[in-house]
C-alpha cells in the first residue's frame, strides 16, 4: 500500500512473510548494472561459497596428498565446475534483449572454458586407464561422471546451435523455444555434477589418498543448489 508521497509504506507482517532466502526470481540485473554483480547479488553469494568450499576441498586434498598424475583428474573437474556455476549466476538475473545477448556470449565463453577442463579431466582418467581399461566407469561415481560429461557435451553443443546458428533448429523462433529445456537441463547437469564429486568420495583413490569428507561435500554441494534455485526466473522457463 503506498502513501500519500507514492512510497509503498512500510508492513512488518510482510515482512516477516517474505522468505528467508527471498522469492523466486527476485533478483533482476539493474540496466545500469554491470555483469560483474551478477555472480554477487542475492542468494549468489549461498552458490558462491559452496562453489569455493567445494573446490578448496578437492584442491586441499590433493595437494595435501602425494601428487601423481591422476591427481590432475580432481583438480581439472572441480575447476570445470567452478566455472559453470560462475557462468549461470552470471546469467541468471538478466532481463533486458541487450543484457540477454551480451550475457549470453559471457556465458557461452565461460562454458566453453569449463568444458576444456572438463575434458581434461576425462583425458586424465582415460589416460589413467589405459594399461587396464577393464576398470572404465566401473564405479557408480565412474557411471555418473560418464552421464555428466555427454549431458555437458550435448549441452554445449545445442546451446551454441541455438544461439548462433539458430537456423539448424529452422528459424530462429524454433532455436527460442527450445531455450527453456536448455536452462532446465544446465540446473539437472549441475547437480548431477556435484552428486558425481560426493560419489566421488567413495572411491578407493579418495578413501586411499585424498580422504575428502562426504558430508563435507554434501554440505557444499547443498549450498550452491540453495543460492542457485531461488534466482530461478520461471517464465524463463516457460512456468
Amino acid at each position: 500500500m503506498a502513501s500519500a508521497t507514492g512510497i509503498p509504506e512500510h508492513n512488518p507482517a510482510r515482512d516477516e512473510e517474505e522468505p528467508l532466502l527471498g522469492r523466486p526470481g527476485d533478483v533482476t540485473q539493474k540496466p545500469e548494472q554491470g555483469f560483474q554483480w551478477n555472480v554477487l547479488t542475492g542468494t549468489a553469494t549461498i552458490a558462491q561459497a559452496g562453489a569455493w568450499i567445494l573446490t578448496a576441498l578437492v584442491w586441499a586434498a590433493v595437494f595435501e596428498a602425494d601428487f601423481m598424475f591422476f591427481s590432475y583428474h580432481p583438480l581439472l573437474n572441480s575447476a570445470g565446475i567452478l566455472i559453470l556455476v560462475q557462468s549461470i549466476l552470471l546469467l541468471q538475473p538478466t532481463t533486458t534483449q541487450k543484457q540477454k545477448v551480451q550475457g549470453t556470449y559471457i556465458h557461452s565463453g565461460l562454458n566453453f572454458v569449463a568444458l576444456g577442463l572438463l575434458i581434461a579431466g576425462l583425458v586424465i582418467i582415460e589416460m589413467n586407464k589405459a594399461s587396464h581399461p577393464k576398470t572404465r566407469f566401473q564405479s557408480t561415481h565412474g557411471k555418473v561422471g560418464l552421464v555428466v560429461y555427454i549431458l555437458l557435451f550435448l549441452q554445449f553443443l545445442i546451446g551454441v546451435a541455438q544461439f548462433y546458428f539458430p537456423n539448424v533448429f529452422g528459424s530462429v523462433d524454433n532455436a527460442k523455444a527450445i531455450y527453456k529445456y536448455h536452462r532446465m537441463s544446465g540446473y539437472v547437469i549441475v547437480v548431477l555434477a556435484t552428486v558425481t564429486i560426493c560419489l566421488a568420495t567413495q572411491t578407493g583413490f579418495n578413501e586411499n589418498v585424498l580422504h575428502m569428507r562426504l558430508w563435507a561435500v554434501i554440505v557444499a554441494s547443498v549450498l550452491i543448489v540453495m543460492g542457485l534455485v531461488p534466482r530461478i526466473k520461471k517464465r524463463k522457463l516457460g512456468l
